[in-house]
């Protein structure tokens, strides 16, 4: 392989969007390794886990097609220790690569491009959408902060997509809490539901940009395919059943209180800070006019914090992890939150005034 006088970012920015994925410690030592083709005039970065595989190019002119693999984080490492204006020359002779920029000169270790294992396209496409990065974005970041992480129940550690009809949505809960959010999408689709590994949802929250620029979701027979900008993203979904979320979610809550999200979670946060280590217990006390939030620890120190409220109604004192409703209010981007109870041993439910599209379920515990 031969590259000359590329400008560092062209081969910088593909290397950076596929090496998240990259395992620093594998059993298969080339997974460490991404894989350069030239083709079509273009340059292919490639990195895979075995679960998930992103390509990325870059347009770069070549004379002939060629590949081979290199380490990942030292490539990208030698990169962006260069000067940003630097241009790189590269070439590849049996089992090196000498990439040299200026007056620096670095040799590196290589293996054979035909040993790199990429994951196979499923041929039979079930559906397609597109959409704006923006919107799948967003949609993401709602939910995705309430998946499991390395729960026994596997299915829990990732998120559930659903089309059906005109509407998208991502649903993830770790057993604790749910999260729901739906967007309205362009088309009438059949149901079906996938869920995504947890790695692949946040490389996703990553690559995908905050812009009207388009992504396409291609469903396939156990795969789902992410297509956006120069990125192509593979990943297999996780084999399982997602639990009945429709069940989870309470209905006909009569203590209701509406609050700033802001003054809510700059509340929360100053009395988390004397919340139990452990545990993370705060109590929320509602009684006519106020809502009152607790928090004490095995010092015996304790944080007291008043909202006003209006609520008139029977008065409740029930108990949460207060790491739960934090994460809830930090991913909300709006300016009013509604706050709904049944008992104090029934789960709340978090939404948005006047909207329908986002649901959040949180369960209570005894303090």
């Amino acid at each position: 392989m031969q590259l000359k006088q590329i400008p560092r970012d062209a081969l910088l920015k593909p290397l950076q969007a596929v090496s998240g994925i990259v395992e620093r410690r594998h059993t298969l030592p080339i997974l460490a390794n991404v894989l350069l083709e030239q083709k079509d005039g273009r340059l292919f970065v490639t990195a895979t886990d075995l679960e998930m595989q992103i390509t990325a190019h870059s347009e770069l002119a070549g004379k002939q097609d060629q590949a081979v693999t290199v380490a990942a984080r030292k490539l990208q490492d030698l990169l962006r220790a260069l000067p940003d204006d630097a241009t790189v020359n590269i070439e590849t002779s049996a089992s090196k690569m000498t990439v040299r920029a200026a007056r620096s000169r670095f040799n590196l270790q290589t293996l054979p491009a035909a040993d790199y294992p990429r994951i196979s396209l499923a041929q039979e496409q079930q559906q397609s959408i597109t959409l704006p990065q923006r919107q799948f974005r967003g949609l993401l970041k709602l939910a995705e902060f309430a998946m499991a992480q390395q729960d026994i129940r596997y299915y829990l550690n990732g998120m559930l997509l659903v089309i059906d009809k005109g509407s998208l949505q991502a649903v993830a809960t770790d057993g604790h809490r749910l999260s729901y959010a739906s967007i309205a999408v362009d088309g009438d689709f059949t149901r079906q539901e996938v869920i995504l590994p947890r790695k692949t949802v946040l490389e996703l929250g990553k690559l995908l940009e905050d812009s009207d620029a388009e992504v396409k979701i291609d469903l396939l027979a156990n795969q789902v395919r992410f297509r956006f900008g120069s990125i192509e993203l593979v990943s297999k979904v996780v084999d399982g059943k997602f639990p009945d979320y429709n069940r989870v979610i309470p209905v006909g809550h009569a203590k209701q209180i509406e609050l700033t999200r802001s003054e809510l979670l700059q509340a929360l946060q100053r009395a988390a800070i004397l919340s139990n280590e452990k545990f993370r217990g705060v109590r929320l006390v509602l009684s006519n006019g106020q809502l009152k939030i607790i928090c004490t620890n095995s010092e015996q120190e304790e944080a007291e914090e008043e909202l006003e409220v209006g609520y008139q109604g029977e008065s409740l004192d029930i108990g949460f992890n207060i790491t739960y409703l934090l994460d809830v209010l930090h991913n909300l981007g709006t300016d009013k939150v509604v706050l709904a109870f049944g008992d104090a041993n029934s789960s709340a439910l978090v939404t948005m005034p006047e909207r329908n599209d986002y649901k959040y379920v949180v369960m209570p515990m005894r303090i």
